[in-house]
């Protein structure tokens, strides 16, 4: 069935979905003939690109976060609803939030994409990922919740294990974890504790293909694996995870099986569209690529409806270059934009040429002074890099006054070397000495003559 739109104002456009994607899709959809409802199960947008901060104790939750109803205060034709969608219905023209009916004349799906363990879901417990705020304090949780269980540790095989951290994925989010991590052991938190010395932790990188930060030019790749052994941390390369159980990991390196003691995994590797895109294809019939995201047209439209758009991490655009388009913030930005402007122009009778991505390059932050940058023909690395990294970064934060606490904070720790943001939450704040459980259970096996 094909939808078309009417030129009846006001025209009324659902977006599903607040971050980057949904977030511009809204802003560029300013205009007097339309009304906009925006809905998220949470409500604010996150800044994705900076949560291993979170999870690192540089930076905390709200720092990052913008409330959905702060950014659009004084966008009088935007309505914001907190819910979550569980089913479409494109015939009705309507989306359903629990026992709520919201119309549309425009649908906008935007919700992203959650971690995939390749089939092994029952990893999620054991190396959580890092998509939401709620993953960024469990990672910090098992990160300074090891060093301080290894304080108390008496047994060095145990103390062994404790200190050893473990990275599965080498892309963007793993080597920022890993340089961070590398920082917090052997710079941050080095005077920090009586019984352990913290420069003895171990940090391995492991990545499944042959390089890291593979969207990166090679040189740049070899200038990240260089600045992150220079920080201490391992990497290997061509490993594949065979198995993660009882805080052991298994890896194997060609024909070479590895077992390495580790009581913090995490992960980065593998991502999968939304719960979403599965609802969007029981209800359309629509495609859905391996990862779960959904396959779209040239205008981010989906077959056979063509109110209907799908952007950001959810869509598989495959129309430039043959080549999917990476799952990255400035790709959902400039979707968003384009679906804004191109419903504005249906709505005058004219329309826009196929999207195409813009690619403003890549880059990640590897440590304090150190960063890779890829712009295409303009390459950075060192300093200079690291300077561009936080200046970008703090260009896309969204509200004037994070933009000022991040940059305060981010003054702080780099005079300081200090990280102020270490608490310790969440269901097991810290974490007991295995000697001391193992002994408990031991003298609680006693029976008593």
């Amino acid at each position: 069935m094909v939808v078309s739109l009417e030129k009846n104002a006001p025209h009324h456009v659902v977006i599903v979905g607040g971050g980057f994607g949904g977030l511009y899709a809204a802003k560029a959809l300013n205009a007097a003939n339309l009304n906009v409802t925006l809905i998220d199960k949470r409500n604010f947008h996150l800044f994705q690109p900076l949560l291993y901060q979170v999870a690192t104790g540089a930076l905390s939750p709200s720092d990052i976060s913008a409330p959905l109803r702060s950014v659009f205060s004084k966008r009088k034709n935007t309505k914001v609803l907190l819910g979550e969608v569980n089913e479409i219905d494109p015939k009705a023209q309507q989306v359903i939030l629990g026992d709520e009916i919201v119309p549309y004349d425009t649908l906008i799906i935007a919700t992203g994409a959650n971690h995939s363990y390749f089939g092994k879901d029952n990893w999620k417990e054991v190396a959580p990922g890092l998509k939401t705020v709620e993953d960024a304090l469990e990672m910090r949780r098992r990160i300074f919740g090891a060093f301080e269980a290894a304080e108390k540790e008496t047994d060095p095989e145990i103390r062994r294990a404790l200190l050893t951290f473990v990275i599965v994925g080498g892309g963007p989010t793993g080597v920022e974890l890993a340089g961070a991590i590398a920082e917090l052991a052997y710079k941050t938190l080095k005077e920090d504790f009586r019984s352990i010395d913290t420069s003895e932790t171990k940090i391995l990188l492991l990545q499944g293909g042959p390089r890291i930060l593979p969207h990166m030019a090679p040189e740049l790749s070899k200038s990240a694996a260089v600045s992150l052994q220079q920080l201490g941390v391992e990497l290997h390369t061509h490993t594949r995870v065979i198995n993660l159980e009882d805080d052991i990991v298994t890896f194997k390196q060609g024909d070479q099986l590895t077992k390495i003691a580790s009581k913090t995994i995490l992960w980065a590797a593998g991502v999968q569209g939304s719960p979403m895109g599965k609802v969007l294809a029981e209800s359309t019939g629509v495609e859905c690529d391996f990862s779960g995201r959904v396959i779209v047209e040239p205008d981010l439209s989906i077959e056979g409806y063509n109110n209907i758009f799908v952007i950001g991490d959810l869509a598989n655009f495959s129309h430039q270059d043959s080549k999917v388009l990476p799952g990255v913030a400035p790709v959902a930005k400039q979707e968003g934009e384009y679906v804004g402007k191109l419903i504005r122009r249906r709505l005058k009778g004219q329309t826009l040429p196929q999207f195409h991505y813009n690619d403003v390059g890549s880059l990640a932050m590897i440590g304090q002074n150190l960063a890779v940058v890829d712009l295409g023909l303009i390459k950075l690395t060192g300093f200079l890099a690291w300077v561009f990294w936080l200046v970008v970064h703090i260009y896309f934060l969204i509200e004037f006054d994070t933009k000022f606490l991040v940059v305060f904070q981010w003054a702080w720790n780099y005079i300081t070397r200090n990280r102020r943001s270490r608490l310790i939450t969440g269901k097991e704040p810290v974490v007991e000495s295995q000697t001391v459980k193992k002994n408990r259970a031991q003298e609680a096996s006693v029976t008593p003559l």
